[in-house]
């Protein structure tokens, strides 16, 4: 199988459908495979690659749970992921940066999901997919995606790091809130993870020099560390995913999120 995009559109999957070497990954709803998802395409649920300890949500899997899901899935190390949804993206992402920090860099995501494909006339089908299992073994040997609260603490005054706050206006300023305390991580930049996506074109990721333009504008630049966060490093997936394709160097993923910041009483908040 020749190499693949980061990024792949319909007309260039649908080419690669048969390729030995690669698995295709559904995290669409349940009932949303059933009715129709891409031929060949493996379901997973989106719930079985997240962890918890309540009440912070959307922590890093156990190794050996996400070791035995994509074993079942018939991953190894050499297997080249597609992944996607149909809501833009945000799954899909979570995904693909599960996996990088595992070290599987091999991984593309589709350009709007299941929406694209569906809406530009690419056959669907409703066969379940079974897999052959492998072996594979999750260890989380690249933190260099992955920021935790202690290190977020250590560099709210470092000019060399950015955060970028993926959840909406509403929860950014204090109005609603889903944790003990609302409000954003103090000196945190607003680009909410739709701000991202084309509705226009089946929500795919804006092109690259306005995603360049709009993120430049806030002050989120390619010089800097960026690190993504939302109310669960779902949402903000996409946004780690966003400023990879754009060829941003220094990416980190919040597991957690404003489940974990907003729930201490130890962290400083602003509104």
């Amino acid at each position: 199988m020749s190499e693949l995009p980061l990024i792949i559109e319909p007309d260039e999957l649908e080419q690669h459908l048969n390729d030995e070497g690669l698995l295709i990954i559904d995290l669409c709803k349940h009932a949303q495979y059933v009715q129709g998802h891409i031929p060949g395409a493996a379901f997973l649920e989106y719930g079985h690659i997240t962890g918890m300890n309540k009440p912070t949500m959307g922590l890093l899997p156990d190794e050996a749970q996400l070791s035995h899901i994509l074993s079942t899935l018939g991953m190894t190390p050499e297997t080249h992921v597609v992944a996607y949804d149909d809501e833009g993206g945000g799954k899909a992402a979570r995904l693909i940066w599960t996996l990088n920090a595992a070290g599987h860099t091999k991984t593309s995501l589709l350009n709007g999901g299941l929406i694209s494909w569906a809406n530009e006339g690419h056959s669907l089908d409703n066969e379940a997919v079974h897999t052959t299992p492998a072996h594979y073994e999750v260890s989380y040997s690249n933190m260099d995606v992955v920021a935790d609260t202690d290190y977020i603490l250590k560099n709210l005054e470092n000019k060399n790091v950015a955060l970028l706050d993926a959840r909406s206006a509403a929860e950014y300023d204090g109005s609603k809130k889903f944790a003990e305390r609302g409000g954003h991580i103090p000196g945190a930049i607003h680009f909410e993870w739709t701000d991202g996506m084309d509705r226009q074109r089946d929500y795919r990721l804006l092109a690259d020099d306005e995603l360049k333009s709009k993120l430049n504008a806030l002050g989120l630049t390619e010089d800097k560390e960026i690190i993504v966060y939302c109310q669960t490093h779902h949402r903000s997936a996409l946004s780690y995913f966003m400023l990879k394709q754009l060829g941003y160097e220094k990416v980190r993923g919040y597991p957690g999120s404003w489940s974990e910041w907003g729930n201490r009483m130890d962290t400083p908040v602003e509104v």
